[in-house]
């Protein structure tokens, strides 16, 4: 039986750490991104088959970070709850962003050495 090969294309994963707790990784940047096109955590969550519980965590974690908060909530009601990725969040995402591209490529030749070797 002849081996399927697969291509295995290299990425980096980076997570910034504010102490013990990760600020921006990229489980989170996805999860911002989700809330801004759903409108809510609870869609965002659905969205990326999360638990609402997890995405609420996630939130309150990346809020808890930063001195502006990267997510704002609203309470439900008569006008509907929901969320929104405020302007500063939208700056730490970018900025996060940045940084992953500029570090693909500077790591490009050795990521791709490591590939050279991979099963």
């Amino acid at each position: 039986m002849q081996k399927t090969e697969i291509a295995l294309m290299p990425a980096l994963k980076i997570r910034i750490a504010h102490g013990t707790i990760t600020a921006m990784g990229p489980g989170k940047a996805d999860l911002l991104r989700a809330i801004e096109s759903t409108g809510s955590i609870s869609g965002a969550a659905k969205a990326m088959k999360m638990s609402y519980r997890r995405a609420w965590q996630l939130v309150d974690a990346m809020n808890a970070c930063y001195r502006l908060p990267l997510v704002e909530t609203a309470m439900g009601g008569t006008n509907g709850g929901g969320a929104k990725v405020t302007d500063f969040g939208f700056h730490i995402l970018k900025c996060y962003e940045e940084l992953v591209r500029k570090s693909e490529l500077a790591a490009a030749a050795e990521l791709k050495q490591l590939m050279d070797f991979a099963v």
